[in-house]
């Protein structure tokens, strides 16, 4: 042992730009050097008393927004988009993949990611009415 404290202490994450969930879980959870993003989806930025709202009935605006909402977490729990080892992509309609391919790679080129991270994408139809997409992602920082 050389005398380095390990923080393994775990700890929930809620940016300042979510709700509170909606059930007894965090947005994100870190511990040591791991970070869990839950699943987000393409509500915009929480506003006081209101409840949330898509993006937009669109993929693309849908896709944008829940992309902004995991880089959320990731920034509050001291990650970025490079410290993503793995992301899963929960799409509830099989004709969006194409589409959400071409987004995903727009997204992260302009990014500028030393690596992609390991992804799956699959289909799930239990999305409250009107959502499209969902996206969950594990960091591993340092």
């Amino acid at each position: 042992m050389n005398g380095t404290i390990v923080n393994h202490e775990k700890t929930a994450i809620t940016p300042a730009t979510h709700t509170a969930p909606p059930a007894k879980f965090s947005h994100g959870v870190r511990k040591g050097n791991l970070l869990q993003v839950a699943g987000q989806v393409g509500f915009l930025p929480a506003v006081e008393g209101e409840p949330p709202t898509p993006a937009g009935p669109t993929l693309r605006e849908q896709t944008l927004q829940t992309f902004d909402n995991v880089r959320s977490v990731l920034e509050a729990g001291g990650a970025t988009w490079d410290d993503v080892m793995m992301m899963r992509v929960y799409l509830t309609d099989v004709d969006h993949f194409a589409e959400m391919n071409a987004l995903y790679n727009a997204y992260f080129e302009e990014q500028g990611l030393t690596a992609p991270p390991a992804a799956r994408t699959t289909v799930y139809v239990g999305l409250p009415a009107g959502l499209l997409i969902e996206i969950d992602a594990l960091a591993v920082l340092g």
